[in-house]
């Protein structure tokens, strides 16, 4: 089952991404005209030697919105954040960032562009081992020609934004890989992106220094509330970062949808599959296990007592409801939507429990 999102273009857009296809080889324009175009991967690869990077890719992120891309080795994951900026071409379809068409962009627009309104962070941090911590986080400044006294001092903002300061003379070598990765986001956020693209930044870094740069990429986004598209392979990952989380398969969306909506509502067996270890009371809300409102009304539900808000995570909220005797309210934007009892909640952890 392959997902559907048709994406709605406005002013409130941040990426708008509409039928984007990439297929490596050199007449791969030629296939997209054919009939071939709809051949599995492998039966394409098989017949005409090109391989499908992409196929068909459409969706939405909004402003502020930390937006994951997942999937496997060979999903098409880290293609398709190159495609976003056009670090490579295209074979069809539209990219647009906060309604500028960058798939229509002659090189000068695009390069500008990339200078002023996108900043990505790789795996492979990219520091130039010869410049301190400060003149690594303002070279994307000196590039796009801005004055030395005007560049340092926004490099040594950064410097103290990303917990680096007292390090900012050192040079890259000096430092342990997590504090390289925050000289490597100091550096995207100097130039004041309207979006950050991060491609799979943190899979060579150890699992502590790992989950501490995650817990960072929350807290910047808190402070600065920048746009995210975050590319990664780990599903805690993507459970942990994103709003919502595209998976991706054979270069294809599987599905989109919020932490709650993968987990709670798999789109097939492959999701199903992929999440089937996930602690549910960790990323399920309380809007997946509430009871409906006229039910419980029915049953004397109560008036007053604790009120928790539909998107609360279970977990969250299980100490409220096993402390309270008898049901709480469910709200969301003021207005009652349900109710939540011991039962409720204990439905959630003891089907963890089976699971494991």
């Amino acid at each position: 089952m392959t997902a559907t999102v048709e994406p709605t273009q406005s002013d409130d857009v941040a990426v708008h991404v509409d039928g984007l296809w990439k297929i490596f080889g050199p007449k791969a324009d030629r296939i997209m005209k054919s009939g071939d175009a709809q051949l599995s991967r492998k039966e394409l690869q098989e017949k005409t030697g090109h391989v499908v990077g992409i196929r068909d890719v459409s969706f939405d992120v909004a402003p502020g919105e930390v937006f994951v891309v997942m999937g496997l080795s060979g999903s098409g994951k880290s293609t398709l954040v190159r495609l976003l900026t056009r670090l490579i071409e295209p074979t069809a379809g539209t990219v647009k960032l906060y309604g500028e068409d960058i798939t229509a962009m002659n090189d000068r627009a695009l390069l500008d562009t990339r200078r002023r309104r996108v900043s990505m962070v790789f795996q492979h941090f990219g520091l130039l081992p010869h410049r301190k911590v400060v003149d690594n986080i303002a070279f994307g400044l000196e590039v796009r020609g801005e004055g030395k006294s005007e560049r340092r001092n926004r490099a040594q903002e950064m410097v103290d934004l990303v917990g680096l300061s007292g390090y900012e003379n050192n040079y890259p070598d000096q430092l342990s890989g997590g504090m390289q990765q925050r000289v490597g986001l100091a550096r995207a956020l100097a130039a004041d992106p309207d979006i950050l693209m991060f491609d799979e930044p943190f899979s060579a870094l150890d699992p502590l220094i790992r989950r501490d740069m995650q817990n960072e990429v929350i807290r910047l986004h808190h402070e600065v509330g920048k746009t995210m598209v975050f590319i990664t392979h780990d599903l805690a990952e993507a459970l942990k970062l994103g709003d919502r989380i595209l998976i991706m398969r054979d270069g294809e969306m599987v599905q989109v949808g919020t932490p709650a909506e993968v987990v709670g509502a798999p789109a097939d067996d492959y999701v199903r599959d992929f999440t089937s270890d996930v602690p549910r009371s960790h990323v399920l809300t309380l809007k997946w296990v509430m009871r409906d409102p006229t039910t419980a009304e029915a049953e004397g539900a109560p008036t007053d007592g604790p009120v928790l808000q539909s998107d609360q995570i279970v977990r969250d909220a299980a100490r409220v409801v096993l402390d309270h005797d008898g049901p709480c309210r469910v709200v969301e934007d003021g207005k009652l939507v349900g109710y939540v009892d011991d039962e409720d909640i204990l439905r959630v952890v003891v089907a963890e429990e089976d699971a494991s």
